[in-house]
């Protein structure tokens, strides 16, 4: 590719063309994602230049979107499915759950796939488009989960997730779509599973992803404290969790998803079990609130893990 500045669904078209101009096996679908170009705009462009049968629009059925791109996958593709909202990822959980997943499992078969598409709150869509729903996937043995929080790990972690042998979900924040902007001029890399440290700190650390590590960093800043982004939630970087963990003797996990059976709980879970001679005090957790996401703008910032609250968190951390 050419030198790159744009922002995040900018990076994540980018990595789309790039992968498709440099393998003919990636292909996209999903819907309105060609003559319309996606309704956040991230395959504007791509039917253009790669023509109908690399970049199909389907019917307004996860299913189907799900099940075309299993069955191109299997027949040796490289498929990317977009799904329009996140939220409605879970129409299509049997086939990704049950069958993609289990694929390699069941008579070593290949499912290169990836499902992406927008996730998240903060633009006031309700209960029905806001949603941060990787929790549900993240106990299906077989799949890939990655939420990508910087524009450069969009293009990356994206251009990884395709180049991967098993199937990947991509939870793409859209609050951070055109709010974060990035250049340069050697495209970035990256690896599924490995984390990367934000900022640096000695006295305590978050443990985050996504578009909630912003609010970490705004929070902790002035703070000796250490902010770090897990980039893919599965695989999980152990070895930084642990760490960091051991080494700042103090743990806050933030997840934006809702705190009661979230990620967040696993991820304490984990660092409790494998760190708990280092740590100095109870590991904290900092999640939405156990309700729908209203859409209601108030409501929604009142919902969602905000700077103040993880503030308070750390402080009450730090103090113990």
């Amino acid at each position: 590719m050419t030198a790159f500045s744009g922002t995040y669904v900018d990076a994540i078209r980018q990595a789309l063309f790039d992968a498709m101009e440099a393998d003919p096996r990636v292909c996209c679908l999903g819907e309105d994602i060609g003559t319309y170009g996606g309704a956040f705009r991230a395959t504007e462009g791509l039917l253009d230049r790669f023509g109908p049968n690399r970049v199909i629009d389907t019917p307004i059925s996860e299913q189907a979107i799900a099940g075309a791109a299993i069955g191109a996958a299997l027949m040796g593709q490289r498929p990317v499915a977009e799904f329009q909202f996140m939220d409605f990822a879970l129409l299509a959980s049997d086939l990704m759950v049950n069958f993609a997943a289990k694929a390699h499992w069941r008579w070593g078969a290949t499912v290169s796939a990836v499902f992406r598409g927008p996730s998240g709150a903060g633009n006031g869509g309700g209960p029905f488009h806001s949603q941060n729903p990787e929790g549900h996937f993240l106990g299906s043995p077989g799949l890939k989960v990655v939420a990508p929080g910087t524009v450069r790990d969009a293009y990356a972690l994206l251009r990884a997730a395709i180049d991967d042998p098993d199937p990947v979900l991509f939870f793409e924040h859209k609050h951070l779509y055109r709010r974060l902007k990035d250049q340069w001029d050697e495209a970035p890399a990256a690896r599924l599973g490995e984390a990367a440290l934000r900022k640096d700190g000695s006295k305590a650390c978050v443990i985050t992803y996504g578009a909630a590590q912003h609010v970490a960093l705004e929070a902790a800043a002035g703070l000796d404290v250490a902010v770090l982004d897990l980039r893919t939630l599965w695989p999980l970087d152990d070895q930084a969790i642990t760490e960091l963990a051991k080494r700042t003797h103090r743990v806050l996990v933030l997840t934006e998803a809702s705190l009661t059976y979230g990620p967040g709980a696993e991820l304490a879970a984990r660092i409790g079990e494998t760190c708990f001679g280092w740590l100095d005090a109870p590991v904290l957790r900092v999640g939405a609130a156990d309700t729908p996401i209203p859409a209601s703008p108030p409501l929604e910032a009142a919902h969602l893990p905000g700077t103040k609250a993880v503030r308070s968190a750390l402080d009450r951390l730090l103090a113990w």
